[in-house]
């Protein structure tokens, strides 16, 4: 099965450059991989942000008050009927 791809035009620093590719052939990857480790790296950092985000939105509750949220939601989540994602 094929994944769809978007082709990017991307500028970095000649250091970034150098240090990316350098890091690649370390681990034995090709110049072709260089699409992947970027694809990764963008996955991660926008997890980091909305991880950081989500930290935020919550950073005034004590650890006890999201502890019983998360608790709620866990229960409510695993409850008979209730809906499951597809």
């Amino acid at each position: 099965m094929a994944i769809d791809t978007t082709r990017w035009t991307v500028s970095v620093s000649k250091h970034t450059d150098i240090a990316s590719r350098s890091f690649l052939a370390q681990l034995g990857l090709k110049k072709g991989d260089l699409s992947k480790f970027i694809e990764e790296a963008v996955k991660w950092r926008v997890l980091d942000q909305t991880v950081t985000e989500a930290r935020g939105k919550f950073a005034d509750l004590s650890p006890d008050e999201l502890e019983a949220m998360i608790e709620e939601a866990v229960t409510a989540t695993r409850a008979p009927g209730a809906s499951k994602l597809g």
